[in-house]
């Protein structure tokens, strides 16, 4: 392979074999969705969720849309990462004194291990939505930190290491609503708490019209020998409403707020019945990656019709190959 994953094997990853027929460098998993409508007793549905590698297994922090209709966050836990069983509560916070804390909702999880810690960031609400941050170390108890950033945002997106000393998130500034902003910026941190130093990363729009209403970060970046790679999604409006598919960027290893290659196309559009049809049609949201360094193989979690979980499969190979030569000129 000319371009490799910088990180930890992954032998027991999920995946399957590109079908005979697909010319794509992303393909579906012929089982999807894995979750579907009314998967636990107290939520509608799951989606929109990340997960990582625990033990020799596999655990995740799931957004629960429960049957008042408000989202919320749920932990799971599977020995394949396709199949999952979920703690029947929400997740119930405390403070880091150890005192009980709550949030009025939460959603779109993202995950991710850093020395040692998981954290999590999620859609919160500060008076407005801001960005949540947690830790846990055995997705048993859940510890809530101080928001990392000021009201209105969303897609918090921590790196998995320090860059330049320094922990880097990135997140989109927005309104109250489905935002006229969108676009991407980065900021650093010396300790998780004080956060500044922003810088703009990527703007919606470009050659590409299925970005040209926002973007917003994906799951949490992948270091690889081209780059940090991560997966974006777009959204355009039409006369139908939104329509959500995901690209891909490639970004500066030392610098990460310099984009050094960015899909002019999308890499997934809704297409499938999974994908144009439920509680919001017409939407693929990804939230989370799981890869094997060893193989270059990596899972793509997304939510689909903001109302199932869905899996697709790519290779880091081909598709930093693909992201170079059919890369968005701005």
């Amino acid at each position: 392979m000319s371009h490799k994953i910088i990180g930890n094997a992954l032998p027991n990853i999920p995946w399957e074999d590109r079908p005979g027929d697909c010319q794509d460098v992303v393909w579906r998993y012929s089982a999807n969705p894995i979750l579907g409508w009314n998967p636990i007793p107290k939520a509608a549905r799951i989606y929109n969720s990340a997960v990582v590698p625990f033990g020799d297994a596999f655990a995740g922090v799931f957004r629960a849309d429960q049957k008042n209709g408000r989202a919320t966050l749920f932990s799971g836990a599977s020995k394949d990462a396709l199949n999952w069983n979920f703690d029947p509560d929400p997740i119930q916070w405390v403070d880091e004194a150890g005192n009980p804390d709550s949030t009025s909702y939460a959603y779109d999880p993202r995950l991710l291990k850093i020395d040692g810690i998981y954290y999590i960031n999620w859609c919160d609400d500060m008076n407005g939505p801001s960005i949540g941050m947690g830790t846990t170390r055995d997705f048993k108890t859940f510890t809530r930190l101080s928001n990392p950033l000021m009201p209105y945002n969303r897609n918090g997106v921590l790196f998995p290491r320090k860059v330049n000393g320094k922990y880097l998130l990135l997140s989109r500034p927005s309104d109250t609503g489905h935002t006229p902003f969108g676009d991407i910026f980065i900021s650093e941190s010396p300790d998780l708490v004080h956060w500044g130093r922003h810088k703009h990363v990527m703007s919606k729009g470009g050659q590409g019209w299925w970005q040209g209403t926002k973007i917003g970060s994906g799951p949490v970046p992948i270091e690889t020998t081209a780059g940090w790679l991560m997966f974006y999604h777009g959204v355009v409006g039409t006369r139908n409403g939104f329509v959500y598919s995901f690209g891909a960027v490639i970004l500066d290893i030392n610098d990460p707020s310099k984009v050094l290659f960015r899909t002019r196309d999308y890499l997934l559009t809704p297409e499938k019945s999974y994908e144009t049809i439920g509680f919001v049609p017409n939407v693929a949201f990804p939230c989370a990656n799981l890869y094997d360094a060893e193989t270059g193989r990596i899972a793509i979690y997304y939510g689909a019709a903001d109302t199932y979980t869905a899996v697709a499969f790519t290779e880091v190979d081909e598709l930093i190959d693909y992201i170079k030569t059919n890369s968005e000129v701005f």
